[in-house]
């Protein structure tokens, strides 16, 4: 029979394919009668979500004929699993006594799910190495009327024309300084779901881009 390692999870969600709306995602939570929800990492390379005696999910960490990224940030852990042109996303949020002892227990998974597949974090995404710069070409401002305007391409831009382009009121060619930070490398597709499970960030968003336009009108 072979041998499993169980965490306890406070939140599973998946995403439901083909759904429209805000309901894109299927929450799952262990909270007032309902079961507790355990992830298993089983040794012959299978990841199992269970609620009880019901399955939630049943994910493969090995197989030639799929691609798994896994991502982790702080006490959540993030799965995109792609087989046969179909793409199948979860999130598994961990459970402790706290906050810190939710993250030690992410990350005991973590170590765990590294001996089948690659785990990104958070610390790893924020500090990529850092490729040699590329060739830039000359940056110019295209105004709205089809008007364009040379930058120094060692130079900067202002934050007035920075919010021009952020809004798509003008197209910039970025100078080099703006294309060698650190976060140009973050890999954002898993952050970006992070963003997208919690449903005040489309309310952010708008909020952004108000505070944008208030920029432009200074």
């Amino acid at each position: 029979m072979a041998t499993c390692l169980s965490w306890r999870l406070t939140r599973y969600g998946r995403f439901a394919p083909g759904s429209t709306g805000g309901q894109s995602w299927k929450i799952f939570e262990a909270k007032d009668d309902k079961p507790e929800i355990f992830l298993t990492i089983v040794e012959s390379g299978y990841l199992l979500v269970l609620q009880g005696q019901e399955s939630l999910d049943t994910i493969p960490l090995l197989g030639e004929s799929q691609l798994l990224k896994v991502h982790q940030k702080s006490d959540n852990l993030m799965f995109r699993l792609t087989s046969k042109g179909e793409s199948h996303m979860s999130r598994m949020q961990f459970g402790g006594r706290c906050r810190a002892e939710a993250i030690k227990e992410c990350s005991s998974a973590v170590e765990k799910l590294k001996e089948y597949t690659s785990v990104t974090t958070q610390d790893d995404t924020l500090l990529p190495t850092k490729p040699p710069p590329a060739e830039a070409p000359a940056p110019v401002i295209q105004a709205g009327q089809g008007k364009a305007v040379d930058v120094d391409p060692e130079g900067s831009l202002s934050i007035r024309s920075l919010t021009q382009h952020i809004l798509g009121e003008t197209v910039v060619t970025l100078p080099r300084v703006y294309h060698q930070g650190s976060l140009v490398q973050v890999d954002l597709e898993p952050v970006l779901r992070v963003c997208l499970l919690d449903p005040s960030f489309p309310a952010f968003v708008e909020k952004m881009e108000g505070e944008l336009e208030k920029l432009l009108e200074e």
